[in-house]
């Protein structure tokens, strides 16, 4: 009854176009990032803790105050505009639902639409508990790779709108070379989860209170780098393989261009990475390493994504598996 009343609801909005929800969906591949980006702006301006508790920015007020003497202005104005931005991450989540929904698009991509706003308010909870443990590493951590994750589902997600409803299932690439697609993936998290560790031993604790300061990962920073440098070298050797293993079966070009992009994105990530080592982690870099991260793991998506497509040409064969 409940879901009648749901598709009862959404009959009455407009019939958006595949463009719209094509758009729509691109949009949430980018407020995914683009929270992830702000979130790293909060963590080298020291701005963790500029709303000290949550829900609340502060106890009986959601928005800054502005009379506390213990927390800096600008830091309560960038952590509150970190948390601003979450509204719009759940207006883009909830406008994709009901885009698809009203569209009447096949049960597969109503159900990676509803996976936008569920992590969404995973997400938060997650960002709650980071502002209440006090901005433990290890829950910074987890909020970057629950980011992170995010990016790639909704990639997919783009994807998965981008076919048609009728089409028929054809598989790109050969069953090795999907698998190898799928270990680069599992390399690019080790590289996320190395590089949080790397976060939670450096210099930017997200907040610089003397009288609570933040509990930091007690482990060797230079080691840490050592080991974020291996697992990168490790992914984009993979990457590299597969690379070379695409252009030697009949593809394509949409993988083959993907590739091209997140090698790319991988080698300028890599200059990043070690200018930062060079330079003692300067902040405009942070966020900018950050950025790239996502990007990189958008890309990476994209080729995962491209490599078992629906089509609306049914004389399309799967390639040899």
């Amino acid at each position: 009854m409940l879901y009648r009343g749901y598709l009862s609801l959404v009959d009455r909005l407009p019939l958006p176009s595949l463009r719209t929800q094509k758009i729509i969906a691109f949009l949430s591949i980018v407020v995914q990032g683009a929270i992830a980006v702000t979130g790293s702006v909060v963590r080298v301006t020291a701005s963790g803790l500029g709303c000290p508790t949550w829900p609340q920015c502060f106890p009986g007020s959601m928005v800054p105050v502005g009379v506390s003497s213990n927390v800096n202005t600008l830091h309560q104005i960038v952590e509150f505009g970190n948390r601003l931005l979450t509204f719009v991450v759940v207006l883009v989540a909830a406008s994709i639902v009901l885009a698809v929904t009203r569209a009447r698009r096949r049960p597969e991509v109503i159900a990676w639409a509803w996976v936008m706003p569920a992590g969404t308010v995973v997400q938060a909870i997650i960002g709650g508990i980071t502002v209440l443990a006090g901005l433990l590493w290890w829950t910074v951590a987890i909020h970057l790779v629950a980011s992170m994750l995010l990016v790639w589902l909704a990639v997919i997600l783009y994807t998965k709108v981008g076919e048609p409803d009728d089409g028929v299932v054809v598989q790109t690439l050969p069953q090795p070379l999907r698998w190898l697609t799928a270990l680069c993936g599992v390399a690019l998290a080790g590289v996320l989860i190395a590089g949080t560790m790397v976060t939670g031993a450096g210099p930017h604790a997200g907040d610089k209170s003397i009288d609570r300061p933040v509990p930091r990962l007690d482990l060797d920073i230079t080691n840490l780098v050592h080991l974020h440098a291996e697992l990168l070298v490790a992914y984009l050797a993979l990457l590299v393989g597969l690379t070379f293993a695409v252009y030697a079966v009949h593809t394509t070009d949409a993988v083959k261009l993907r590739l091209k992009v997140v090698l790319a994105l991988v080698v300028a990530q890599s200059s990043i990475g070690l200018i930062q080592f060079w330079t003692d982690v300067p902040a405009v870099l942070v966020v900018m390493h950050v950025a790239g991260a996502g990007l990189c793991t958008a890309a990476t998506a994209a080729v995962w994504a491209a490599g078992r497509v629906r089509t609306d040409s049914p004389d399309r064969e799967p390639v040899a598996v």
